[in-house]
């Protein structure tokens, strides 16, 4: 019935047909998340990390009203240089699709577009959560209901560190979804290895993450799972300069009325320009670390399969 609606790249439709390994990757990194030529640079470099350990990487975006699921050279550089890229979550898909728009997808969007073409895995830099003041804006984001009902693993670097971490672990939990730490007992905050807060389970290797994920969903136990991925330690930012630095982005995000799906944006750009460039350095490099991991774990979990 979707069908019609979506390209899947011939890499990935020979992929997906013949059982091999497949990842996706989200597109809101690109035409949200950094600056061109670093967008597209990093995107593909994550993709050559990818097929590196012998996996094919599945770039999803929305273009011109097509869902793709796999982007070729010419369509990942229109990607990063276009205007007017629609953030693209679960409500904004049919409207993306339907007016004909271009639209980089969010984490949320991302895992629905990745189970609509049979991807089981996903790797992106950090998921949503519950934003600082929730309780007063009820500003939750979409990412975390999605994990709750679309069966997708999603590999990242923790919650973003922009979030409120607690309330997020909290609301994940009542949604049923675990946080696993890989090779570590706490929950990685994107920039820092630390966050104070614990996870649900820790693994040691793809193998074992591989085989919890074959269990969860053999059991019919839908939804997705977090592996949570600490950003390698050479890279990581001096937890006081990036706290302070979110701190005084936050204020300036309240003080000029900044809501919603244009938060994080606003956030991380900031962020970006208190620590001198610095953060984005981590960005890229702890993506480049997720999608390593996430490869390693898609090729066990195909070997299960299999």
């Amino acid at each position: 019935m979707f069908e019609n609606m979506i390209d899947i790249h011939p890499e990935v439709k020979e992929a997906l047909e013949s059982g091999k390994p497949v990842v996706a990757l989200e597109s809101t990194i690109i035409s949200h998340g950094m600056p061109y030529p670093q967008n597209v640079e990093t995107a593909r470099e994550v993709e050559r990390i990818i097929r590196e350990q012998g996996v094919v990487p599945a770039t999803i975006a929305i273009l011109k009203g097509r869902i793709k699921v796999g982007l070729n050279d010419e369509e990942l550089e229109y990607l990063g240089q276009a205007k007017g890229v629609v953030k693209a979550s679960r409500r904004d898909l049919p409207f993306v699709v339907s007016m004909k728009k271009d639209g980089a997808t969010t984490v949320a969007a991302t895992m629905i577009c990745a189970e609509l073409a049979g991807i089981k895995i996903f790797v992106t830099g950090g998921i949503g959560g519950v934003h600082r003041g929730a309780q007063e804006t009820f500003d939750i984001s979409a990412d975390l209901t999605e994990l709750g009902q679309t069966s997708v693993a999603v590999i990242c670097a923790g919650a973003k560190s922009i979030l409120d971490i607690g309330l997020t672990l909290e609301h994940l939990e009542t949604l049923g979804v675990p946080v696993v730490g890989y090779q570590t007992d706490e929950l990685p905050a994107f920039y820092t290895r630390k966050s104070g807060f614990g996870v649900d389970y820790r693994v040691e290797s793809p193998k074992e993450m591989a085989e919890a994920l074959d269990a969860k969903w053999s059991l019919g136990l839908k939804g997705g799972v977090v592996i949570a991925n600490p950003i390698p330690e050479a890279y990581q930012m001096d937890y006081d300069v990036i706290t302070n630095a979110i701190e005084s982005a936050l204020k300036e995000a309240d003080s000029l009325g900044i809501r919603g799906k244009e938060s994080t944006p606003f956030l991380l750009a900031k962020v970006k320009e208190l620590t001198g460039g610095n953060s984005l350095e981590s960005n890229i490099q702890l993506v480049f670390n997720n999608a390593r991991i996430g490869a390693q774990i898609a090729l066990e979990y195909w070997k299960l399969q299999a």
